[in-house]
């Protein structure tokens, strides 16, 4: 499908079946029907982000792999990081970005710990020298269909310290290493502020990720670096069969009627991380197929 095409939005792609289908976490795309689409075959670049030194967490799959492929035909080289146990995925996402003829790599990392922060700014700088666009994506949730008393201490810790400790901690290393005209940008959620019952340790961190957001882009503008967020709607990750419970009508709560795909995220970042959003700092970019949000 040509990304360039003018397309009824509710049928870009059609409604698909999502039969049940349940993985351990953290879910592999080559196992999820149907397979997600990252722009493999769509996503075309016009030299938005030419040489630019961009860090991507939680780059593997999913959202991550969409907008590292994005970035790389875009003309950025691309750090991401993954977990240990997402190897095969990571090595998919580092082919995508050297098939575009940009550099990548692939840094095993758990954000959750401060000193695996550290360590990956300072690969990060070893590496590229800079950090042009650092992009706090990887994220963790479990569905509790008993609320805040299926919420256990170990979930909880787990929640806050990959969505927003993480995301903190690089934030903070990172900055010494942005340069003026530099961004940072955050993965929020429709979360933030219509939170699901069953998603509220999740939903917790999303709306903090908006304040966190909108507070770190006033302290930074008088350094000429921006901050932004995107809040995805439902998208098809792998991050959906292993952690809910039901998938079969995945996204069809939208008004467009269907859930996204990743690649249909990916210009969001882009245009954000790019000179064309020079005027833009502080914001959300809502990107849930219709649901309003503030």
């Amino acid at each position: 499908m040509d990304s360039r095409e003018q397309r009824n939005p509710a049928e870009q792609y059609p409604r698909p079946e999502f039969p049940q289908q349940d993985q351990p976490h953290p879910g592999r795309t080559d196992a999820m029907e149907p397979r997600p689409d990252h722009g493999e075959d769509s996503y075309r670049g016009s030299g938005l982000l030419r040489d630019r030194r961009t860090l991507i967490t939680g780059g593997d799959s999913g959202i991550g792999r969409a907008v590292a492929l994005a970035f790389a035909r875009e003309g950025a080289d691309v750090m991401f990081t993954y977990l240990e146990e997402e190897k095969d995925e990571a090595r998919e996402t580092a082919r995508l970005v050297e098939e575009a003829g940009r550099r990548a790599e692939a840094v095993s990392c758990d954000i959750r710990e401060e000193s695996e922060c550290r360590r990956l700014v300072e690969h990060a700088v070893q590496e590229f020298g800079r950090i042009d666009v650092l992009v706090n994506n990887a994220a963790y949730q479990m569905a509790q269909s008993d609320g805040i008393e299926g919420i256990t201490t170990e979930q909880f810790d787990r929640v806050l310290r990959t969505n927003l400790y993480g995301m903190f901690w690089l934030c903070k290393m990172a900055l010494p290493h942005i340069p003026e005209g530099g961004s940072i940008i955050n993965t929020a959620s429709v979360q933030a502020y219509k939170p699901s019952p069953h998603l509220l340790d999740y939903a917790t961190t999303k709306g903090g990720i908006v304040t966190f957001t909108q507070g770190l882009a006033q302290s930074l503008a008088e350094r000429g670096i921006r901050v932004n967020a995107v809040a995805p709607g439902p998208v098809w990750t792998p991050l959906i069969p292993s952690t809910l419970p039901d998938t079969s009508e995945f996204g069809a709560q939208s008004p467009l009627g269907r859930a996204a795909q990743p690649a249909e995220m990916a210009p969001a970042y882009v245009f954000l991380a790019s000179q064309h959003a020079s005027y833009i700092t502080a914001e959300i970019v809502n990107a849930t197929g219709g649901t309003p949000l503030p």
